[in-house]
Parts: structure tokens; sequence; C-alpha cells
């Protein structure tokens, strides 16, 4: 009777991926679903141009929409506030970068441009897009 003890059953150590794959696959989809509204800020088609890119130091943005609307900082302004606004930043010495859209009128940018100068801020920075090497 040494045989009739208890049986041991070997213990059968598999992953199973299943429920690793379904986690994946929503992750996928929220983040597939959210990438697309992680990007901020005002919709603006620069103009295409061949440049260097600038330093980073302490910078005011300033976007031109197509419909001739001021957004400084991201934050709407009108052209009589916009001097007022920038006499605010002149001691800090800063950089401003006009991103202007590409169907703007010349002379918007350049009342803006005027402005600026006007507040004293002497540097300015357009945005562009790199112009595509053909």
């Amino acid at each position: 009777m040494a045989g009739l003890g208890p049986r041991r059953k070997s213990v059968l150590a598999e992953i199973n991926v299943i429920p690793l794959v379904d986690i994946m696959l929503v992750l996928l989809i929220i983040f597939m679903i959210t990438a697309p509204m992680l990007t901020q800020g005002i919709n603006v088609n620069l103009p295409k141009t061949k440049g260097k890119s600038i330093e980073e130091t302490e910078k005011i943005n300033i976007d031109l929409t197509k419909e001739g609307k001021i957004y400084v900082n991201n934050k709407l302004s009108s052209m009589s506030d916009l001097q007022n606004l920038l006499s605010l930043f002149k001691d800090s010495n800063p950089t401003v970068l006009l991103r202007a859209d590409r169907d703007v009128p010349y002379g918007l940018v350049a009342e803006v441009m005027g402005e600026i100068k006007a507040a004293g801020i002497e540097k300015i920075g357009m945005i562009t897009e790199p112009k595509e090497i053909r």
C-alpha cells in the first residue's frame, strides 16, 4: 500500500495574456481619443520660410488670427490695450514672438509691430514653419 498516498498535482505556471491584451487595447483607444485634444492654442496658419530656431528666453507670445483677433499669451486683447499690456513687461527685457496667420493683411502685422516697438520692446521674432525641401 505504499503507492496509495495523496497524489501531488504539478503546478501549471502559464501567463494568461488575454487580460493584458484587453487592457492594452483599452489604453490604446483612450490615448488615441485624447491625444488630439492635448494640442492647445490659437489656430494660426503659419507661412513657411527658411531660418534658424531662436533660443529660449523670457518671451511674450502674440498671435494674430486671420479674423484680425490679437492674443497675448493666449488671452484675447485689443489693439488699444496692446501697448499698455506690453509696457508691463518692458523692464524684464523680453522677446516678443509674433505668430501671424498667412492670410492676415500686412498692414495689421506692421501695426502690431509698431505697438510692440512703442511699448519699448526691442526684441521681436516672427514664428514661421520650416519650408519643405523639394
